[in-house]
């Protein structure tokens, strides 16, 4: 037997279960938001917790915890324990299975410690994708009798009432071996601190909740609507690395695994609770879940996008500073999207179900970009927009322009008969529509931004007209912000 073996968890089905009953009731009143709160904290917890309980329950030492968080864990441990360890994490598979409705799996690998990294990386990748890809391998003939569809899922109560809000008030957070798949805020067998900060013995967790107007509780999203500037929206806002797994796949050693695995995880958890804690986000923002390479936030639509740029401000910094040594692109960018309600009472879950896919959608088009208001924009053409909706907000407010203003702006953007992106070709005859819109006034302040209002839609080298694709994305940020 092996002096020293690798093991590596992993769950599976986390989106399945987080949308689990995204559909139902979509005219309801009430959003569930304690209900997700709960379900993706015990998500994000149980990668942290499992590895800390089992070397507590083999009374291994802490230092043999590799990485945890992000939905898998890595653990070193002594030959002679391999047995011990898996019936332990058979025992928290069962549960997992049951309190998700059998949508959430945890799934492990064990390979000794031996050879190149590489090598060993593969093996664990191996046996995880032949555990992933036969998800019916352990149930045997049992996966042939008659489905029966399951009674409402009890453990709901579990998720929304035991974690949720306690969560984010308890200090320390327990597991006991008789509830190997539960986590237990303040009590248990086996109990360790919570931080926001990384520390040897805590767990590290975001967890800041826009408070109510009382301040006894969590901010519910029509409150948090109704804190946003202009007209009254809430949303989710979603971010993911791009190529995560590439860049730690080309890692050499488990010692550059282990460091560069924490020190994502690090900085989704530690920065977004600091950002989160702003005077201009406290109370607008609430945190959906942070992991090792994403994370999910809810609250006022103006500032979900302030929040976006200022994370990939942050990271854009992060990676500068810790990955120089590291050649090639990948795991330095990020890319975002945002999906906002259609009205104020609607499902947290099928909004965050909505972003998903807009970030899907922004991934797939290309990397270091973000889904915003229905259009794709890489983060410097945010910036533009963010410009231009100054100035037409300006035009708005200053020079009291119409709202029908923003509408005729936007005609530009419409197909024409023949397929064209706008009806205009040429510069001057754009200009000459432009001169129609803004007609009424020479003051000269407002003739320098109708020059520079011009100059950011279609660009001020170019001889045809070629409409800035931030500047749709501008006229409907101007327009939420100036409607009430």
């Amino acid at each position: 037997m092996p002096e020293q073996i690798l093991l590596q968890g992993k769950i599976l089905g986390t989106e399945e279960f987080l949308l689990a009953g995204a559909a139902e009731g979509r005219s309801v009143r009430s959003a569930g938001e304690d209900l997700l709160a709960g379900k993706s904290q015990w998500i994000t917890l149980l990668c942290e917790v499992l590895p800390r309980a089992l070397l507590a329950e083999l009374g291994l030492a802490r230092i043999l915890l590799g990485s945890s968080g992000g939905g898998q864990f890595l653990l070193v441990l002594p030959g002679e324990f391999r047995e011990a360890a898996e019936k332990f994490l058979q025992a928290a598979a069962v549960q997992i299975s049951e309190l998700s409705g059998g949508r959430v799996s945890l799934v492990w690998a064990v390979t000794a410690n031996l050879g190149d990294w590489a090598i060993i990386r593969r093996r664990l990748n191996d046996e995880l994708e032949g555990k992933t890809n036969a998800p019916l391998h352990q149930v045997g003939a049992a996966a042939f009798t008659p489905y029966v569809a399951p009674p409402v899922n009890s453990a709901d109560q579990y998720f929304a009432k035991e974690l949720g809000a306690k969560v984010r008030e308890a200090q320390t957070l327990g597991w006991s071996p008789e509830n190997p798949g539960k986590v237990i805020p303040g009590a248990g067998k086996h109990t360790w601190p919570v931080s926001s900060n990384l520390s040897p013995d805590g767990i590290l967790l975001a967890r800041h909740a826009a408070p109510s107007d009382d301040g006894k509780q969590a901010a519910p999203v029509q409150t948090l609507a109704r804190r946003a500037q202009g007209r009254s929206i809430w949303g989710v806002l979603r971010g993911d690395v791009d190529k995560f797994g590439l860049r730690l796949r080309r890692v050499h050693s488990i010692e550059e695994h282990v460091p560069l695995s924490v020190l994502y995880k690090q900085f989704f958890a530690g920065e977004l609770e600091v950002l989160c804690s702003l005077p201009e986000f406290w109370r607008k923002v609430s945190i959906i879940y942070s992991g090792g390479d994403d994370f999910a936030v809810y609250g006022s639509w103006d500032a979900l996008i302030a929040l976006a740029r200022e994370i990939q401000r942050l990271f854009h910094r992060f990676t500068e500073e810790n990955l120089k040594e590291y050649p090639g692109a990948e795991g330095k960018t990020i890319s975002m999207a945002i999906a906002l309600a259609p009205e104020t009472y609607f499902p947290l879950a099928t909004v965050y179900e909505e972003a998903g896919r807009n970030l899907d959608l922004a991934k797939s088009s290309d990397r270091d970009c973000i889904y915003l208001l229905g259009r794709i924009l890489e983060w410097r053409h945010l910036n533009d927009a963010a410009e231009l909706k100054d100035t037409v907000t300006r035009l708005i407010h200053d020079f009291r322009m119409s709202k029908q203003f923003l509408y005729q702006l936007r005609s530009f953007y419409r197909r024409d008969a023949y397929g064209a992106e706008a009806d205009v070709q040429r510069t001057w005859r754009f200009q000459r529509r432009f001169n129609r819109i803004l007609s009424g006034t020479r003051d000269r302040e407002f003739q320098k931004l109708r020059a520079h209002l011009i100059g950011e839609m279609i660009g001020k080298k170019s001889a045809e007209v070629k409409l800035r694709p931030a500047g749709l994305v501008a006229l409907e940020w101007a327009r939420l912000v100036t409607e009430v």
